[in-house]
């Protein structure tokens, strides 16, 4: 007899008709095919949400869909594997795959990023495809560090600003699958920042959004951080604590959007 499963490539489509019957939320991960230094595997900012989601779906009734893996990489453009699309393109992606949820029978549909440069263009993606859904249909994106406690940030020492430290990315696929990391090869890198007056991710954002190849060029590696530290049990706490984001952004949004009545 076939196991049940949360994710949703693996059943049939009676399975998911028989799901929508009493649930109708749909987590899709969201990353990117891009270096992450000589020991970390290309699919970091996939393997990391796609995990996170599976622990938070049988929480809130969800399955966890296919994952986006190609998005926005414009300043890692010069790193040999590194594999992006355009912004309008993973836009419609995004709003093609709300539509399709949607006709499907899912009424809310949460995008669980793991790469920052996706945030935005996530959420346009959803805001376009509104026209498109039934009334009451919920479309969004969610990056699984939102939710992480000041104690967490400085834990896991990187994720200020909306950027995450290598090290704490190495060490949750190290504890996702130890053998897609060769720690013999991890090594330090930061881009030579200069002193800032304020400390808020538009500084990071406006320079690397708008400059392909930028960490490309402010590192030889592409390494963004201290990898040489990473281990197994850093990245359980590093995962768990991106479960809890998660659940806590999600109630977050629920008690908004229940405290906004329709006009």
């Amino acid at each position: 007899m076939k196991p049940p499963t949360i994710f949703l490539g693996e059943m049939t489509n009676p399975e998911v008709e028989a799901f929508l019957k009493t649930h109708q939320t749909v987590i899709i991960p969201t990353g990117a095919t891009e270096q992450h230094g000589p020991h970390g595997p290309l699919l970091t900012d996939v393997l990391i949400p796609q995990e996170v989601a599976r622990r938070v779906a049988p929480q809130i009734g969800a399955l966890v869909a296919p994952p986006i893996n190609y998005a926005l990489s414009y300043p890692h453009v010069g790193f040999t594997g590194m594999v992006h699309i355009r912004i309008p393109t993973f836009m419609a992606l995004v709003a093609d795959l709300c539509a399709s949820f949607a006709a499907s029978g899912f009424r809310r549909i949460i995008f669980l990023n793991g790469h920052y440069d996706n945030t935005y263009a996530i959420a346009y993606g959803c805001a376009d495809a509104a026209d498109r859904m039934p009334k009451g249909v919920q479309a969004f994106p969610i990056n699984y560090w939102d939710g992480l406690t000041a104690q967490e940030v400085a834990e896991f020492s990187g994720l200020k600003n909306g950027l995450h430290a290598n090290a704490a990315e190495t060490s949750a696929v190290l504890a996702i699958n130890p053998a897609l990391v060769d720690l013999e090869r991890a090594n330090v890198e930061f881009p030579p920042f200069p002193e800032f007056t304020v400390n808020t991710a538009p500084v990071h954002t406006a320079f690397f959004f708008t400059s392909p190849g930028s960490v490309y060029w402010a590192t030889k590696s592409g390494t963004w951080g201290d990898a040489r530290k990473s281990t197994a049990a850093l990245g359980e706490r590093y995962i768990e604590a991106g479960v809890r984001s998660t659940l806590a952004v999600l109630e977050n949004i629920e008690n908004t959007f229940a405290a906004m009545p329709p006009r």
